[in-house]
């Protein structure tokens, strides 16, 4: 079967992913800092030419980066907030994700690799703190329905539990990437889901777990 040849759009639209994911790879490998532009292109397969036709600058490749990662957000945050769920089926749901968000790497490292960037680049850190409200609104919209679906009053602003809980699932996930060992998934698994239900419900849950989980974090 002939393969059918690709328009011009849709040609651009795959070098652009290519060299996306090409960044990712080594930026992962590298860092931000270290990673050339030549890196990039010749991961991804192409010239510095082709790098530059469809990017100003690395730091506008990593910011396209970022904003492809952000845009799984909404999407994930909606699966738990069908009104027609019970509301133990919800809480299920919210611990099944934050207890398993150690597990995702990648996308918490080329947060950080953005955040040591956006404290040395001026410029960068206006796009960059663009992303990150956009990300804290999404967040606080999530809370405030989520706790009504749940019929629970706000103990704190939306707005004050986002950043805080952005926050702890940041910090707890770094703990357990440099020190598996002692900051075992076990240990980050409860801490994301434990402390995200308690922050928003205020409830105690699985005592024994609380008794097991808070005598292995003493002995780290």
């Amino acid at each position: 079967m002939k393969r059918r040849r690709l328009t011009r759009e849709q040609s651009t639209a795959q070098r652009r992913l290519r060299l996306v994911c090409a960044a990712q790879a080594v930026f992962m490998k590298k860092g931000f800092v270290a990673t050339s532009v030549e890196d990039i292109a010749k991961a991804a397969g192409h010239t510095r030419g082709a790098f530059y036709a469809n990017f100003g600058s690395k730091q506008e490749l990593f910011l396209e980066l970022l904003q492809r990662d952000h845009e799984t957000l909404p999407a994930e945050l909606h699966g738990f907030c069908h009104e027609e769920a019970p509301r133990e089926q919800m809480e299920a749901r919210v611990l099944e994700y934050f207890g398993n968000l150690h597990r995702d790497n990648e996308s918490l490292l080329l947060w950080v690799e953005a955040k040591l960037l956006a404290m040395r680049d001026g410029r960068f850190r206006a796009c960059y703190n663009t992303l990150l409200q956009e990300k804290l609104d999404l967040l606080t919209a999530y809370i405030r329905q989520f706790l009504m679906g749940a019929d629970t009053p706000l103990h704190l602003p939306a707005e004050t539990l986002a950043m805080g809980l952005l926050g702890l699932r940041h910090g707890v996930r770094l703990f357990h990437m440099v020190d598996p060992q002692r900051v075992t998934g076990e240990i980050v698994e409860f801490a994301l889901s434990e402390l995200f239900m308690r922050a928003l419900l205020g409830g105690r849950r699985n005592s024994a777990l609380v008794h097991a989980v808070w005598h292995g974090w003493k002995a780290v």
